[in-house]
């Protein structure tokens, strides 16, 4: 069972077990805004409800600076796994300008592709294949692409998390 630990100020931190979560309410480190309801945990002092979000009560300041690391999922998850070319479900990604020319693993090189066209394309430009982009690669932002554990969340944190947007 996991739990979403908001900041002070609602914004997304991290995701963390119940049992810590658990422990971050006893010591009135955070307060519970949404609890499972359905599988309650019992101690020697009492029975509490498994809490599946949580607000922390005093604010932590996170570096602006953080970069969002490049990974596989990572392009995946911010193309939502559609192919930039044909559209349809990717399960590969594919370097826009080849790295056999010189292209670089970066956020505006990389795109979510399917198995066909990245096998058509091979080491050849969109332009060389007379291919068009649907979408304009580019590193994603925002607190929410930092939380580990987010992109599987539970219903019960819909309301407290923003549509991802790249």
């Amino acid at each position: 069972m996991r739990t979403l630990v908001l900041n002070a100020g609602y914004e997304p931190l991290a995701v963390v077990s119940f049992r810590r979560a658990l422990v971050l309410v006893m010591n009135e480190k955070a307060t519970i805004l949404a609890t499972d309801g359905e599988h309650p945990v019992f101690g020697i002092e009492g029975t509490w409800d498994r809490p599946s979000v949580i607000v922390l009560r005093r604010y932590v300041r996170v570096p602006h600076s953080r970069q969002v690391p490049l990974t596989r999922r990572g392009v995946l998850r911010r193309d939502g796994n559609r192919c930039a070319y044909c559209g349809g479900f990717a399960s590969t990604i594919d370097h826009v300008m080849p790295r056999s020319r010189g292209g670089a693993d970066t956020w505006e090189n990389l795109v979510a592709c399917c198995l066909k066209c990245n096998n058509l394309k091979s080491d050849r430009t969109p332009a060389e294949m007379r291919w068009k982009l649907r979408v304009t690669p580019k590193a994603p932002h925002g607190t929410a692409w930092l939380v580990r554990g987010i992109e599987r969340p539970l219903p019960d944190w819909n309301e407290y998390l923003a549509p991802l947007a790249a």
